[in-house]
Parts: structure tokens; sequence; C-alpha cells
């Protein structure tokens, strides 16, 4: 019998270290659209980040703790990416990688902001984000001003006298891009032909096509994200239009490919220079490829910006987020994609955007030279 007590006791006593060491283990979150619409983007998100983590841990975790990660899905929905934020807040987790979506990240970082969250985005690129004076926002991707210019670069240079015509899906980043895209080209001397609006997750564009064949439209750039950009795209080509198909970020994945088929080729949109390629993430993308996994869009966007708070979290020696936020603000970071530095809003120093093509395999490159 005092065997059998000494034996509990020894049981007691390990699940007592066990939670003891748990409790050491500093949680971070990711939230993006792990369902949904979107989710192809949140697979890329929850991929970076569970391999930054893994990555930090092995290496020693953060001021001598490791990290666990908290996967939350906010299915780019603005109320439901709120009710996350409030979450995570709650439960005390000082950092977070998201959110997918601007109309996701823009809520939700009030809630972080009141609850003492610092929080890195690793796609959100409406302006607004980091414009509104908030001490814990910031990203490692750019801005819809930012891309917005280049793509009208590229059309002045490369579409001078054609016919263009500008979509956008309502939403906050979709609109967003598209007015930042309509407002370059009509500075460079361009009008647009046609300017229309559709609704997120609309499959019908025979009404738009049919517009764009009457206005004879060369080139058509779409605000929107990568399923509606598809069905457009292959509507144009059911209805006989050979018309070019232009848009943002949210067109990185090859979930557009496999939409469009390989009448997708030609397909244009604005991307960062891919960090595949870069020098700084051979290592990284050999380990995803060992794993089956293409870092392909936000994947190592996501994996930056947890490198970003870990190395500044250890230069301030505290996870505190305020802290950690003045530290990466003074600092200069070593990331996958290459150096970070931050400017008083939160947003970074060095990302210039590209152009990109889809081919009729279902892949993209880089346009080199960009044609602006």
């Amino acid at each position: 019998m005092k065997s059998l007590k000494l034996i509990g006791l020894a049981f007691g006593a390990s699940l007592a270290l066990s939670s003891a060491a748990f409790a050491q283990d500093v949680t971070v979150a990711v939230a993006g659209p792990m369902t949904g619409g979107e989710s192809a983007f949140g697979r890329q998100m929850k991929n970076g980040a569970e391999m930054a983590v893994a990555d930090i841990n092995a290496a020693g975790g953060v001021n001598g703790k490791k990290l666990a990660l908290s996967v939350e899905d906010d299915a780019c929905d603005p109320k439901q990416a709120r009710s996350i934020a409030e979450k995570i807040a709650g439960a005390k987790i000082p950092f977070v990688a998201g959110h997918y979506c601007s109309s996701s990240s823009i809520p939700a970082s009030e809630a972080y902001a009141d609850g003492n969250v610092l929080q890195i985005t690793p796609a959100s690129t409406n302006p607004l984000f980091t414009e509104r004076k908030l001490w814990n926002v910031a990203r490692v991707c750019g801005r819809d001003d930012q891309q917005g210019l280049i793509a009208a670069q590229y059309i002045a240079k490369n579409f001078k006298g054609k016919n263009i015509a500008i979509l956008n899906d309502k939403t906050t980043y979709g609109k967003g891009l598209a007015d930042e895209t309509k407002k370059a080209l009509n500075k460079a001397g361009v009008t647009e032909k046609m300017y229309e609006s559709y609704n997120k997750g609309d499959k019908d564009f025979n009404a738009i096509v049919s517009r764009l064949k009457r206005d004879n439209i060369d080139l058509v750039y779409v605000g929107g994200y990568h399923q509606e950009s598809g069905l457009i795209l292959r509507q144009m080509r059911d209805q006989g239009l050979k018309t070019i198909l232009m848009a943002g970020d949210a067109l990185a994945d090859k979930e557009y490919a496999s939409i469009t088929g390989p009448a997708g080729e030609g397909t244009l949109f604005t991307f960062g220079p891919d960090p595949r390629e870069k020098p700084t993430a051979k290592k990284i993308v050999d380990a995803f490829k060992a794993k089956n996994i293409d870092p392909e869009g936000y994947t190592l966007y996501t994996y930056a910006a947890m490198q970003v708070w870990s190395q500044a979290a250890k230069k301030a020696g505290t996870t505190d987020a305020k802290k950690v936020m003045e530290a990466m603000k003074a600092g200069k970071w070593d990331t996958v994609i290459g150096p970070i530095e931050y400017d008083a809003k939160g947003d970074i120093k060095q990302l210039d955007y590209v152009v990109y093509k889809w081919d009729a395999k279902g892949g993209y490159a880089e346009i080199k030279g960009n044609g602006t």
C-alpha cells in the first residue's frame, strides 16, 4: 500500500513538473483564413509559422523559453477576426503573426492594442493598417499604394493607348488596391474606360464580361482575390475575349492556376521579389521542400514575421509587447526574406514590388526589368 502511495506521489510530481515546464512556454499565435475562400493563404501562413517556431525552438527558444504556437481561424471575416483578437488578448499572448485579409487585420489590431498584443501582418497591404498611429502594428509586406504604383507604371508603359478597365470586390483590400492603381494610372495620364465593382463570393461574371467585350477592353485590372479573378478570367475566355487580366498579390498561390487551367497563361500580378529565390532563404526553402511543401506566397513572409519578433524579443530581453515593438523599430533584423528595418508607423523600408506572369503550366515568374 505504501509503495502504491509512493508511486502515486511520484506520478503526481512528474505531472506537476511537466505542467510547470509547459507553463514556462511562451505562446505566440498565427491568425488567418484557415477555412473559407482564402484558406490557401491561411495554409501558407500556418506552414510558415510552424516551421519558424520549430526552428526558433531548435536554436534555444526566446530568452530561455520555448515557443508554443496557437493557430487561429478568422475565415477572412472581420467579426470573427475581432473575436479571435479578443481571445488572444485575453489569453495574454504577446505576439500574433496575422491576419491575411486587411479587412480582418484592421479591426483585430484595435483589440490587440487594447490587450497589449504586438501584431505583425505578413500579408495585409491596405495603408490604413499602419496609418492610425497604433503602437502595436507592423508588417513584413508592402502597401497597396506601393504595388498599385508598380501596376500603374507597367500598364501605362505596356498598354499605352489601349482600353483599360478596373474592377474591385468592395473589400478593404480589393477596393483599396483598385483605387490606388486607378489613382496612379490617372496621374500617369491614363483614364480607364470602365470602373466596376462586384461582390466577393460572386460566381457569375457574364454581365461584367459582356461589358468588357462591348468596350473592347485590352487589359482588366482586378482589385480582389484569386477565386473571383480566376472565374473572371475563365468567363472572359469562354466569351472569346483575349483581354489580359492583371491583379495584385492575392494571386500568389497555385490555386489560381487550378481555377483557370491553361487559360490562366499570361495573367499578370504584382508581388514582392520572390523570397524563394533569395540566398537568405535557401536553407529554409530546402527544409520546406523536404516536407513536400512549396513555400510560395506568404509562407516565408510569415516565417519572417516570427523571426523579427523573436529577434526583437531577445534584444529587448522580454516578451512585453511595447518593449519588443520599441526594439523592433530601433533595429535591423535578418530574416528569410532579407534584412528588415521599420519606420515609425511599422512599415518596412526595403520592399519593392515587381510584376509576375502566369504560364500555361500553372507556374509564375517575374518579368525581368518589369517593363516599368
